[in-house]
């Protein structure tokens, strides 16, 4: 009895499941059907738009390609970015509430009523070869909406008013505002600024400008770039006036305080002139797009990196390092040549030992990084150079592109007088003549420069171990010696003979960083007069012993308070060479393995 039912129950729950899912399947509402205003309308299918603001000029624009441009009631560039934003509106334009024909009717004077006797805009909207046209009407009591008719169908809509504020009163508020357009692919630009001109050209292969007239130098890229860009960025203050009879003289326009020509090939993409500053505002001047009647005023800082004397648009560096070096000569005193190797290190030429990579490119943006201080001589003879310290003994840097080849120089400097306040020098292939400050001279041969002798570009890794390989460091400080024994890891004890206190876990780490020793910088190589670098027997020294039975040693020497550090010395293939300590590291020594007075 009881499992008939169950049964019974179970069906009847399977029967209302069966019900509740039909129901919800086949008799839910059906959604509302989504109604535009415009069917058929896409944003991006716009060709054409006419706008009709009550009491105003007709106001239409036209596509080409992705350029808008208006027609009346003027011929100017116009803003994409507006027209798109209300095609985009009108689009998704929803009627609210639809007024069928009967309705419409029903009202004695529905035209007026509803304001499409007088409408406040009339807009004729055109994607290729679809038309539509509204009619804008009246807005409702509240004001949040507003009363539409779209000329060709029956009655009225009303939609919500927000997309009103997207609709321009007067083609002003559609008049592109850039004072030139888009100009990243101009390979040329001409800049006249009073009665004077210059011109660059942009090279196809490296990118670089180059001035060519007044004369032909390297140009500052870097200016010009920055100029083009606060060019574009630049716009309009106010339309002044549209006039093609305009007395452009009085705006300082004919001719122009300044023009800038932007081209392309053989073709002009841009220009602009700037003429007087306005009577109100010192800050902003009149100008003129070339090709358009429009006066207008702008700010004049926009105009300000065109402004300037024919140097300042020179390249202030003395090299573009655009190409991967390979060889480096240094000619004068002390002649050196490093070269890169195969597998991309460094050696210096005739060495037995090889070159620290990254002292090589320092040394490389350190050279990329001169700048000219003066543009002394631009067009020289020979008697000049000689009288300008150019001789064939002058120091010399010449950069190649391949190691070995003399033929693939890429940059050479060569330098002439030292001055008291300059030092003059030139590339090999130019005839200028420029200046540096004594200051980048000495930080290439000076007595504290790093670069100026090939061994300065030695290694400066000393030697490479870990702390696991380390059986045991003896250090060496005034007459006494203490050998710290190290028995595992982080483990370290005093040996036999030697006494105090250690701090194993921080003498682990000291060890750690000594097996990565890299000097800050070479002082000098072979030395032999110690003294000189204050190393001296009662100074500290290091003696570690790995397990492999290998010592390797480093005496201290002259403190160097400012740095925080000291000299040292450590011998090589024979040599004695002394360098500079890393500071860090030297914090660690003198705190963790020196032998204090007071320990016997």
């Amino acid at each position: 009895m009881k499992s008939k039912t169950t049964a019974i129950w179970f069906v009847l729950a399977a029967l209302l499941f069966a019900g509740v899912w039909l129901c919800h399947k086949f008799l839910q509402p059906a959604a509302p059907e989504t109604f535009t205003l415009l069917p058929g309308l896409r944003a991006a299918d716009l060709t054409a738009i006419q706008i009709s603001p009550l009491s105003a000029l007709e106001i239409a624009a036209v596509r080409d390609g992705h350029a808008w441009a208006l027609q009346k009631p003027l011929a100017y560039p116009a803003q994409a970015a507006a027209i798109e934003a209300l095609a985009d509106a009108l689009e998704k334009l929803t009627p609210a509430i639809r007024l069928s024909a009967a309705e419409f009717r029903s009202h004695q004077n529905a035209d007026a009523e509803f304001g499409f006797d007088n409408p406040q805009f009339s807009l004729v909207i055109v994607a290729g070869e679809q038309r539509w046209q509204l009619l804008v009407g009246k807005k409702t009591a509240p004001g949040d909406q507003v009363f539409i008719r779209v000329v060709g169908l029956d009655g009225a809509f009303v939609t919500d008013s927000s997309w009103l504020q997207l609709l321009p009163r007067t083609a002003d508020e559609w008049r592109d505002t850039a004072l030139v357009d888009a100009a990243s692919a101009i390979d040329w630009i001409v800049v006249t600024n009073g009665a004077k001109a210059m011109e660059f050209r942009r090279d196809a292969t490296n990118q670089l400008w180059r001035m060519i007239r007044p004369l032909s130098a390297r140009a500052d890229g870097g200016r010009l770039a920055a100029a083009l860009s606060q060019l574009q960025a630049g716009r309009v203050g106010q339309f002044v006036t549209d006039d093609p009879r305009a007395d452009l003289g009085s705006y300082g326009l004919q001719p122009a305080d300044l023009d800038v020509w932007l081209g392309q090939g053989t073709n002009v993409a841009n220009a602009i002139h700037a003429g007087k500053t306005t009577p109100d505002n010192s800050a902003r001047l009149y100008a003129r797009r070339e090709g358009w009647n429009t006066v207008v005023t702008a700010t004049a800082e926009n105009f300000a990196p065109w402004r300037g004397a024919v140097n300042d648009f020179r390249d202030p560096h003395l090299l573009t390092l655009n190409a991967p070096v390979a060889e480096i000569e240094v000619r004068g005193e002390n002649h050196f040549i490093l070269q890169q190797t195969n597998a991309g290190g460094w050696t210096v030429a005739g060495e037995k030992f090889s070159a620290d990579a990254a002292n090589v490119q320092d040394f490389l943006k350190l050279l990329g990084g001169l700048r000219v201080a003066e543009f002394v001589k631009d067009v020289v003879t020979a008697p000049d150079l000689q009288g300008f310290g150019f001789t064939p003994s002058s120091r010399q840097i010449i950069l190649r592109g391949t190691a070995g080849d003399t033929n693939s120089v890429l940059a050479q400097l060569i330098f002439g007088t030292n001055e008291t306040d300059r030092v003059l020098v030139k590339r090999g292939d130019e005839d200028f003549i420029y200046a540096l400050k004594p200051a980048d001279f000495n930080s290439l041969f000076g007595p504290a420069s790093l670069y100026a002798t090939g061994w300065q570009f030695r290694d400066r890794r000393l030697w490479n171990f870990t702390e696991t390989n380390v059986a045991q460091i003896t250090l060496r400080q005034d007459g006494k010696t203490r050998v710290l024994l190290r028995t595992g890891d982080n483990k370290w004890s005093l040996a036999p003979g030697s006494q105090g206190i250690i701090n194993p876990p921080a003498i682990e780490e000291t060890a750690h960083r000594l097996g990565e020793l890299a000097a800050a910088g070479w002082v000098a190589p072979n030395i032999t007069a110690p003294e000189k670098f204050g190393l001296d027997a009662n100074n500290l020294s290091l003696t570690v012993e790995l397990k492999s039975g290998e010592k390797l040693k480093v005496d201290f020497g002259t403190e160097l308070p400012q740095a925080q550090t000291a000299l040292a010395a450590v011998t090589f293939d024979g040599g004695r060479w002394a360098f500079v300590f890393p500071p860090v590291l030297y914090q660690f020594v003198t705190t963790y393995l020196t032998i204090p007075r007071n320990v016997p």
